[in-house]
Protein backbone atom coordinates (compact mmCIF):
# COMPACT_ATOMS: atom_id res chain seq x y z
CA UNK A 1 0.00 0.00 0.00
CA UNK A 2 1.12 3.49 -0.72
CA UNK A 3 1.98 5.72 2.22
CA UNK A 4 0.28 8.96 3.13
CA UNK A 5 2.99 10.88 1.28
CA UNK A 6 1.35 9.71 -1.96
CA UNK A 7 -1.83 11.50 -0.98
CA UNK A 8 0.10 14.69 -0.35
CA UNK A 9 1.65 14.48 -3.79
CA UNK A 10 -1.71 13.85 -5.42
CA UNK A 11 -3.46 16.69 -3.60
CA UNK A 12 -0.74 19.16 -4.45
CA UNK A 13 -0.51 17.88 -8.04
CA UNK A 14 3.22 18.43 -8.05
CA UNK A 15 5.42 17.26 -10.86
CA UNK A 16 8.83 15.77 -10.38
CA UNK A 17 11.41 18.54 -10.34
CA UNK A 18 13.97 18.41 -13.14
CA UNK A 19 17.45 19.81 -12.66
CA UNK A 20 19.61 21.38 -15.34
CA UNK A 21 23.22 20.16 -15.63
CA UNK A 22 24.45 23.22 -13.72
CA UNK A 23 21.92 22.61 -10.94
CA UNK A 24 22.98 18.98 -10.75
CA UNK A 25 26.56 20.05 -10.14
CA UNK A 26 25.41 22.36 -7.37
CA UNK A 27 23.72 19.41 -5.66
CA UNK A 28 27.14 17.78 -5.26
CA UNK A 29 28.23 20.61 -2.98
CA UNK A 30 27.34 20.05 0.70
CA UNK A 31 24.56 22.32 1.87
CA UNK A 32 25.90 22.47 5.40
CA UNK A 33 29.49 23.69 5.69
CA UNK A 34 29.64 22.67 9.35
CA UNK A 35 28.87 18.94 9.13
CA UNK A 36 29.29 18.47 5.37
CA UNK A 37 25.71 17.06 5.28
CA UNK A 38 26.61 14.19 7.62
CA UNK A 39 24.11 15.46 10.20
CA UNK A 40 26.53 15.10 13.10
CA UNK A 41 29.50 17.05 14.39
CA UNK A 42 32.46 15.31 16.02
CA UNK A 43 33.80 17.12 19.06
CA UNK A 44 36.73 14.97 20.11
CA UNK A 45 35.19 11.58 20.85
CA UNK A 46 31.69 13.00 21.25
CA UNK A 47 29.19 13.18 18.37
CA UNK A 48 26.59 15.96 18.41
CA UNK A 49 23.56 16.35 16.14
CA UNK A 50 24.14 19.27 13.79
CA UNK A 51 21.60 22.11 13.74
CA UNK A 52 20.98 21.44 10.04
CA UNK A 53 19.75 17.91 10.85
CA UNK A 54 17.30 19.20 13.44
CA UNK A 55 16.05 21.80 10.97
CA UNK A 56 15.68 19.19 8.22
CA UNK A 57 13.74 16.93 10.59
CA UNK A 58 11.35 19.77 11.45
CA UNK A 59 10.86 20.68 7.77
CA UNK A 60 10.06 17.06 6.94
CA UNK A 61 7.41 16.96 9.66
CA UNK A 62 5.81 20.12 8.26
CA UNK A 63 5.86 18.65 4.76
CA UNK A 64 4.29 15.42 5.99
CA UNK A 65 1.59 17.41 7.80
CA UNK A 66 0.49 18.82 4.43
CA UNK A 67 0.23 22.40 5.64
CA UNK A 68 0.61 25.52 3.53
CA UNK A 69 2.97 28.41 4.37
CA UNK A 70 -0.06 30.40 5.53
CA UNK A 71 -1.09 27.70 8.01
CA UNK A 72 2.51 27.33 9.13
CA UNK A 73 2.33 30.88 10.49
CA UNK A 74 -0.66 30.21 12.77
CA UNK A 75 0.09 30.38 16.50
CA UNK A 76 -1.94 30.72 19.68
CA UNK A 77 -0.08 33.94 20.41
CA UNK A 78 -1.10 35.33 17.01
CA UNK A 79 -4.82 34.74 17.58
CA UNK A 80 -6.14 38.25 18.21
CA UNK A 81 -9.25 38.62 20.32
CA UNK A 82 -9.59 42.30 19.41
CA UNK A 83 -11.22 41.25 16.13
CA UNK A 84 -14.24 40.06 18.13
CA UNK A 85 -16.83 42.18 19.91
CA UNK A 86 -19.19 41.55 22.83
CA UNK A 87 -20.38 37.97 23.23
CA UNK A 88 -18.41 36.99 20.13
CA UNK A 89 -15.23 37.89 21.99
CA UNK A 90 -16.22 35.66 24.90
CA UNK A 91 -16.86 32.73 22.53
CA UNK A 92 -13.53 33.33 20.78
CA UNK A 93 -11.70 33.37 24.11
CA UNK A 94 -13.30 30.04 25.03
CA UNK A 95 -12.33 28.58 21.65
CA UNK A 96 -8.73 29.74 22.09
CA UNK A 97 -8.61 28.28 25.57
CA UNK A 98 -10.12 25.05 24.28
CA UNK A 99 -7.47 24.82 21.55
CA UNK A 100 -4.65 25.38 24.04
CA UNK A 101 -6.21 22.89 26.43
CA UNK A 102 -6.43 20.25 23.71
CA UNK A 103 -2.68 20.44 23.06
CA UNK A 104 -1.82 20.38 26.76
CA UNK A 105 -4.10 17.41 27.45
CA UNK A 106 -3.00 15.51 24.35
CA UNK A 107 0.63 15.65 25.43
CA UNK A 108 -0.43 13.96 28.67
CA UNK A 109 -2.97 11.55 27.19
CA UNK A 110 -3.52 11.16 23.41
CA UNK A 111 -6.88 9.43 23.91
CA UNK A 112 -8.89 12.60 24.40
CA UNK A 113 -11.87 14.18 22.59
CA UNK A 114 -11.18 16.28 19.51
CA UNK A 115 -12.64 19.68 18.65
CA UNK A 116 -15.33 20.93 16.29
CA UNK A 117 -14.91 24.61 15.43
CA UNK A 118 -18.13 25.88 13.88
CA UNK A 119 -19.23 29.36 12.87
CA UNK A 120 -19.04 32.17 10.36
CA UNK A 121 -16.78 32.31 7.32
CA UNK A 122 -13.56 34.09 8.23
CA UNK A 123 -14.11 33.77 11.98
CA UNK A 124 -10.74 32.19 12.78
CA UNK A 125 -11.64 28.49 12.77
CA UNK A 126 -8.90 27.42 10.37
CA UNK A 127 -6.42 29.66 12.17
CA UNK A 128 -7.02 27.88 15.48
CA UNK A 129 -6.81 24.49 13.77
CA UNK A 130 -3.50 25.60 12.26
CA UNK A 131 -2.24 26.78 15.65
CA UNK A 132 -3.04 23.37 17.12
CA UNK A 133 -1.21 21.72 14.22
CA UNK A 134 1.93 23.78 14.65
CA UNK A 135 1.99 23.37 18.41
CA UNK A 136 1.72 19.58 18.12
CA UNK A 137 4.39 19.45 15.41
CA UNK A 138 6.80 21.30 17.67
CA UNK A 139 6.25 18.47 20.17
CA UNK A 140 6.97 15.91 17.41
CA UNK A 141 3.37 14.68 17.21
CA UNK A 142 2.26 13.25 13.86
CA UNK A 143 -0.43 15.54 12.41
CA UNK A 144 -2.13 15.62 9.02
CA UNK A 145 -3.95 18.75 7.82
CA UNK A 146 -6.61 17.88 5.27
CA UNK A 147 -8.89 20.26 3.35
CA UNK A 148 -12.09 18.23 3.07
CA UNK A 149 -13.32 19.37 -0.40
CA UNK A 150 -9.91 18.57 -1.94
CA UNK A 151 -9.84 15.19 -0.23
CA UNK A 152 -13.35 14.26 -1.38
CA UNK A 153 -12.55 15.33 -4.94
CA UNK A 154 -9.48 13.12 -4.87
CA UNK A 155 -11.47 10.20 -3.46
CA UNK A 156 -14.08 10.60 -6.19
CA UNK A 157 -11.47 10.90 -8.94
CA UNK A 158 -9.68 7.80 -7.70
CA UNK A 159 -12.96 5.88 -7.56
CA UNK A 160 -13.94 6.84 -11.12
CA UNK A 161 -10.50 5.94 -12.45
CA UNK A 162 -10.93 2.49 -10.98
CA UNK A 163 -14.34 2.07 -12.61
CA UNK A 164 -13.20 3.29 -16.01
CA UNK A 165 -10.26 0.93 -16.01
CA UNK A 166 -7.75 3.74 -16.47
CA UNK A 167 -5.87 2.54 -13.43
CA UNK A 168 -4.31 4.55 -10.63
CA UNK A 169 -1.30 4.18 -8.38
CA UNK A 170 -3.39 5.08 -5.31
CA UNK A 171 -6.81 3.59 -4.57
CA UNK A 172 -9.46 4.89 -2.19
CA UNK A 173 -8.60 2.23 0.38
CA UNK A 174 -5.01 3.47 0.48
CA UNK A 175 -6.17 7.07 0.74
CA UNK A 176 -8.41 6.36 3.70
CA UNK A 177 -5.99 4.01 5.45
CA UNK A 178 -3.24 6.61 5.59
CA UNK A 179 -5.56 9.37 6.78
CA UNK A 180 -7.49 7.46 9.40
CA UNK A 181 -4.40 6.14 11.23
CA UNK A 182 -2.50 9.42 11.70
CA UNK A 183 -2.10 10.53 15.34
CA UNK A 184 -4.09 13.76 15.00
CA UNK A 185 -6.22 14.51 11.95
CA UNK A 186 -7.32 18.02 10.97
CA UNK A 187 -10.41 18.14 8.74
CA UNK A 188 -10.66 21.72 7.51
CA UNK A 189 -13.72 23.20 5.77
CA UNK A 190 -16.23 20.42 6.28
CA UNK A 191 -18.89 22.52 4.57
CA UNK A 192 -21.27 22.50 1.66
CA UNK A 193 -20.05 20.00 -0.91
CA UNK A 194 -21.47 17.70 -3.52
CA UNK A 195 -21.92 14.86 -1.05
CA UNK A 196 -23.06 11.57 -2.52
CA UNK A 197 -24.06 8.47 -0.53
CA UNK A 198 -20.65 7.07 -1.44
CA UNK A 199 -18.63 10.05 -0.15
CA UNK A 200 -20.83 10.29 2.96
CA UNK A 201 -20.12 6.63 3.65
CA UNK A 202 -16.38 7.20 3.27
CA UNK A 203 -16.47 10.11 5.73
CA UNK A 204 -18.47 8.03 8.18
CA UNK A 205 -15.99 5.17 7.86
CA UNK A 206 -13.09 7.55 8.52
CA UNK A 207 -14.69 9.15 11.58
CA UNK A 208 -15.99 5.88 12.96
CA UNK A 209 -12.53 4.32 12.77
CA UNK A 210 -10.97 7.21 14.64
CA UNK A 211 -13.71 7.16 17.25
CA UNK A 212 -13.29 3.43 17.86
CA UNK A 213 -9.52 3.73 18.23
CA UNK A 214 -9.72 6.98 20.23
CA UNK A 215 -7.75 8.99 17.67
CA UNK A 216 -8.72 12.67 17.93
CA UNK A 217 -9.86 14.81 15.04
CA UNK A 218 -10.04 18.60 14.75
CA UNK A 219 -12.85 19.74 12.44
CA UNK A 220 -13.72 23.19 11.10
CA UNK A 221 -17.05 23.93 9.42
CA UNK A 222 -19.25 26.87 8.48
CA UNK A 223 -22.33 24.70 8.98
CA UNK A 224 -24.53 24.30 12.03
CA UNK A 225 -25.11 20.85 13.50
CA UNK A 226 -28.51 20.78 11.81
CA UNK A 227 -26.97 21.59 8.45
CA UNK A 228 -24.24 18.98 8.98
CA UNK A 229 -26.92 16.39 9.60
CA UNK A 230 -28.73 17.51 6.44
CA UNK A 231 -25.62 17.11 4.26
CA UNK A 232 -23.80 14.21 5.97
CA UNK A 233 -26.61 12.28 7.62
CA UNK A 234 -27.55 11.61 11.22
CA UNK A 235 -25.05 8.85 11.96
CA UNK A 236 -22.01 10.83 10.73
CA UNK A 237 -23.07 13.96 12.62
CA UNK A 238 -23.68 11.82 15.71
CA UNK A 239 -20.11 10.53 15.49
CA UNK A 240 -18.77 14.09 15.26
CA UNK A 241 -20.73 15.23 18.32
CA UNK A 242 -19.65 12.11 20.22
CA UNK A 243 -15.94 12.58 19.55
CA UNK A 244 -15.57 16.39 19.67
CA UNK A 245 -15.90 19.30 22.05
CA UNK A 246 -17.77 22.06 20.23
CA UNK A 247 -16.75 25.72 20.03
CA UNK A 248 -18.50 28.40 18.01
CA UNK A 249 -16.82 31.44 16.48
CA UNK A 250 -18.74 34.45 15.15
CA UNK A 251 -17.65 37.81 13.75
CA UNK A 252 -19.37 40.86 12.31
CA UNK A 253 -16.82 41.07 9.47
CA UNK A 254 -14.58 38.46 7.86
CA UNK A 255 -11.27 38.65 9.78
CA UNK A 256 -9.29 37.89 6.63
CA UNK A 257 -10.71 41.02 4.99
CA UNK A 258 -9.81 43.06 8.06
CA UNK A 259 -6.27 41.71 8.04
CA UNK A 260 -5.84 42.55 4.36
CA UNK A 261 -7.21 46.01 4.96
CA UNK A 262 -4.75 46.57 7.80
CA UNK A 263 -1.90 45.06 5.83
CA UNK A 264 -1.09 42.61 8.62
CA UNK A 265 -1.52 38.92 9.23
CA UNK A 266 -1.03 39.21 12.99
Amino acid sequence: MKRIEDLILRLRKTAEKKYSPSESLQLLEPRCKICQDRGVILLGEVARVCACARQSYLENRYQYANITPEIKGCTFEGFRLDYYKGSNKEMAAKALQGARQFVAEYLQNPRIPGILFTGDVGAGKTYLAGAITNSLLRHEIQVFFLVVPDFLDELRATYHKGISGEGTDLDDVSLLRGVRQVDVLILDDLGVHNYTPWTCNKLYSLLNFRLNFQLPVIITTNLTLGELEEFLGERTTSRIVQMCRIYRLSVDKDIRHLKNKNGSLD
